[in-house]
């Protein structure tokens, strides 16, 4: 099993973090991970996006230059890495802040209306976790429980009630796919 991914937003959107979420889940499942972070010019509101290997073989590269899955949090992040995701793959959308569609016929697009979930159970800053919970199940390269088992050890300054709502936002995603 491999399953290259490419999450990409705003700054501030929390892409990084989900990133470092998605590899640390995927070695509490026992694969092989990587992650490479990339940052634009300004930290909060500059873009930013990340790679994530999960594999039951050894990784030989972090970068993923043709993802099997592209989360995409923002307009301008579909606009940049939409032609690169391989024939065949997955396109998670943002559907709440991306107005337009994917024009590509041989991947398959999954509409996630993750801040508007997010702002339901009170909380924008959880937008990234409902895009993770719908990968989750439709990937299916990381368990839910994994991702929930691993807030605490990626947030460790996160109170109780954080990481509830995050767990929350998690199903909420993985429950747009069942």
């Amino acid at each position: 099993m491999y399953q290259g991914v490419i999450m990409s937003g705003f700054g501030g959107q929390g892409v990084i973090s989900g990133g470092v979420l998605l590899a640390y889940s995927g070695m509490v499942d026992g694969k092989n991970v990587t992650f490479f972070p990339a940052y634009g010019a300004e930290m909060r509101g500059g873009t930013a996006n990340c790679s994530v290997v999960i594999s039951s073989e050894e990784v030989a590269s972090p970068v993923v230059a043709y993802p099997d899955s592209l989360l995409v949090m923002n307009e301008p992040s579909l606009t940049r890495f939409e032609s690169v995701v391989r024939s065949g793959g997955v396109l998670f959308l943002n559907t709440s802040l991306v107005a337009s569609r994917s024009k590509r016929t041989d991947i398959k697009t999954i509409e996630v209306p993750a801040n508007e979930i997010a702002e339901k159970l009170g909380n924008i800053k959880c937008a990234n976790m409902v895009m993770l919970g719908a990968f989750a199940q439709k990937s299916g390269a990381i368990s839910l429980e994994a991702l929930r088992k691993s807030l605490p050890k990626v947030y460790p300054r996160a109170s109780q009630k954080i990481i509830d709502m995050n767990s929350k936002a998690i199903q909420e995603g993985a429950d747009l796919i069942k």
